[in-house]
């Protein structure tokens, strides 16, 4: 859950880029006195998990690339849905 000073900088400098499948919604703003790259944040849907933000929007948070993902961006046959980590939860894995 964000706090109130993240939501009161959300609404006041923040420019809503997207959201994921998890429900997350991903921000930018303008760039700080003394910095050249804009900011960038996101509002968790739930709890504050960092491994539920997908591999696209990691590299877009932390400046690997420059374009936001598409909303829709299609899998490589290669790849698997994106989970979030799930320990301590009742999908966790258990060995035998």
């Amino acid at each position: 859950m964000a706090t109130i000073g993240t939501r009161l900088m959300t609404w006041l400098r923040g420019t809503k880029v997207g959201s994921d499948q998890f429900g997350n919604r991903y921000f930018r703003g303008k760039a700080r006195a003394g910095y050249r790259r804009e900011r960038r944040w996101v509002i968790y849907a739930g709890e504050d998990e960092a491994s539920a933000v997908p591999p696209a929007w990691h590299a877009w948070l932390h400046y690997m690339v420059e374009d936001p993902p598409a909303e829709n961006a299609p899998l490589y046959p290669w790849q698997i849905e994106h989970r979030p980590n799930m320990t301590g939860t009742p999908a966790a894995y258990h060995p035998p």
